[in-house]
Parts: C-alpha cells; structure tokens; sequence
C-alpha cells in the first residue's frame, strides 16, 4: 500500500507592521512611561540636589517636625513622602520632601529633621542624607529604564513605518 504524503502546510504570520494595535500601543507605552519619568524628575530630582548641597552643613533642628510622613514599600523600592516644618527667627519654613531608595526594611523609620542654619528652607531628614548615594542610584538606574521604556516604543514605531513597503 502507498502512502501519501501531505503537502506541507503554508503558516501564516500576522502583518509587520502591527496595525493600528501596534501603534496605539506604542503610544500609550510613551505616554506612560513618559509620565512616571516627568514625575520622578519633578518630585525626586529637586530634593536630591538640595539634599546633596546640605549634605555637609545640615545640622540637627531643635523646633524640626515632621507635620506628616510615610512611606511606602514595593519589593525593595522605597518611596516616602514627608511635609517637614522648622522654626525660624522670621517664622516657621515647611516643606515637602519625597524619597525613593531601595532597602529591605520592615517596621517604620524614625527620622529627625536636619538642615543647613544658613539654609533653613532647605530642610531633609537624617535619614535622606543616610541614604543619598543610595537614592542616587536607585534615581540614575530607575530613571534609565523609565527612558528607555519612554523611547523604546516611539523608536520601534519609526522603524516599522520606514519599514512598511511604499
């Protein structure tokens, strides 16, 4: 008896270009990632660098408060939001400080409030100074995949419309 063979079979492979899902989604993924970079930039990045210009003058606060704080955690990432008040002869100067870091903690953080005597309004927390080169890093590597993440999408956009058959 002889066998027949079968034909291969043809596959088939979705179109290059992705269609309209494709884009919608690369576009979407910008946005996204774009924000959270412009959110980190607006929030984060200001109080690292006073944080590093204090670094060395900062100096326990008698009257410093901590009107409000918490933190969060996610894994090993950190983020902690405080509203820090300290008098001064002119009056009392406040001011809201977020932190990003990573560290495996359990349990709360004590904090006390430190800042430059020349530069009241510039107010951090022991903490924040404990942990700047930490903060540093965990900004410099979390700021490059959320530019990555940000410029990714619209690159491979680009190259899938130069790619598309004219």
């Amino acid at each position: 008896m002889q066998s027949q063979t079968e034909p291969p079979r043809q596959l088939s492979l979705p179109p290059q270009d992705g269609g309209w899902r494709g884009t919608l989604f690369a576009l979407l993924g910008t946005l996204m990632f774009g924000a959270m970079l412009v959110a980190i930039a607006v929030y984060t990045v200001p109080n690292l660098v006073s944080d590093w210009q204090v670094r060395g003058t900062a100096q326990p606060m008698a009257d410093g408060r901590v009107t409000e704080g918490k933190c969060s955690s996610r894994l090993v990432l950190n983020i902690c939001d405080a509203t820090l008040s300290v008098r001064t002869k002119t009056g009392v100067v406040s001011r809201d400080v977020n932190y990003i870091f990573t560290d495996i903690h359990s349990g709360d953080y004590s904090v006390t409030v430190l800042a430059d005597p020349a530069r009241p309004e510039l107010a951090t927390t022991d903490m924040a100074l404990d942990k700047l080169w930490n903060r540093s890093i965990t900004l410099l590597v979390g700021g490059g995949i959320l530019l990555a993440l940000t410029v990714a999408p619209v690159i491979g956009l680009i190259r899938r419309l130069r790619a598309r058959p004219a």
